[in-house]
């Protein structure tokens, strides 16, 4: 039932967690403590139990491209409105987010510059009624909720006046889908190829390695300069085109099927979703209406209680 099952590895190594402490009951030092811990483990197990069989479940009964589960993601962002401050702002936010993932179980790498892909699962807490719960989320599940305009309000450096400026830095989360999932005929592809600059050595500054790939019917461009070769870089074009149209199709399936909501935080660039003003210390999600005053520690990666009380908003009926 788990092999492929994202929940197997926690579910397998609770299980041997659960044995070792069994195994203690009967000692007259450690057995107390290890029939506390068992109880715990066993609640856990039970829990992840549950999760890991709805899952065959929906996999099983699904057979369209919503039924496809997404790891790994690209997060890419562009500065907006604002000139050298809103180029500032789109490296605090891609700093945001990368300060956050050190502190999971999550990968991350450059692909270009404010281009990182994020890779894997990790447990996230949540509080339900009171109650604390661990729930083990992919990277896209985690970030889908952060595509929009993100705008800032603060005090620039440059600003010799003491007055605040308003900026702003779209970001966009492109799922990383399989090749089979969506079809790109090369007769639609537009490929140009450059030396992609900076970093990286001799062979990255005179050959030309870096990649932008436009879709011709749709107008989508991405670009990918990191990696030291053209076939690398044009394989990770491939993969954020790949990402960008399975969205729009699933758009189109989810407006012909009524399911609005579903596509909420897709490809949403033009939509303002979130403020981060500094005079007040506050961030605000203007789609749930609601502000956390502790925006300074936000900037420095403590974003969890955003972004999963965001998702939870955001998936209700």
């Amino acid at each position: 039932m788990y092999e492929q099952n994202p929940y197997a590895h926690q579910l397998k190594l609770l299980e041997e967690r659960i044995a070792e402490n069994r195994a203690l009951l009967a000692d007259p030092e450690l057995g107390e403590l290890a029939k506390t811990e068992l109880a715990q483990l066993e609640t856990e197990y039970q829990q992840l139990q549950a999760a890991a069989a709805q899952l065959d479940i929906e996999g099983d009964s699904s057979t369209d491209s919503s039924s496809v589960e997404i790891v790994n993601c690209v997060i890419e962002i562009r500065q907006g409105a604002g000139g050298d401050e809103a180029k500032i702002w789109g490296n605090d936010l891609l700093r945001m987010y990368m300060r956050y993932i050190e502190g999971t179980t999550l990968k991350v790498e450059m692909i270009d510059e404010l281009v990182v892909k994020v890779k894997g699962r990790t447990q996230v807490e949540s509080e339900v009624d009171g109650e604390k719960t661990t729930t083990l989320l992919t990277a896209y599940d985690l970030f889908r909720f952060e595509s929009g305009v993100h705008r800032v309000q603060r005090v620039p450096e440059t600003e010799s006046q003491g007055r605040v400026h308003t900026s702003t830095a779209s970001v966009a989360v492109i799922p990383e889908v399989k090749k089979t999932a969506i079809e790109i005929k090369d007769t639609e592809l537009e490929w140009q190829f450059m030396r992609a600059g900076g970093a990286g050595g001799q062979n990255v500054n005179k050959v030309n390695s870096a990649a932008r790939l436009t879709h011709l019917p749709t107008g989508i461009t991405v670009s990918s300069r990191q990696e030291r070769s053209q076939a690398q870089n044009r394989e990770i074009a491939l993969e954020m085109l790949r990402g960008q149209l399975w969205e729009l199709q699933e758009e189109k399936r989810a407006a012909e099927m009524g399911e609005a909501r579903s596509v909420i935080g897709r490809a949403q660039r033009a939509e303002k979703i979130r403020t981060y003003n500094y005079p007040q210390n506050r961030v605000t999600d203007h789609r749930i209406n609601e502000s956390w005053y502790s925006l300074e520690t936000v900037m420095e990666g403590d974003l969890e209680e955003v972004l999963i009380t965001v998702r939870s908003r955001l998936l209700q009926p």
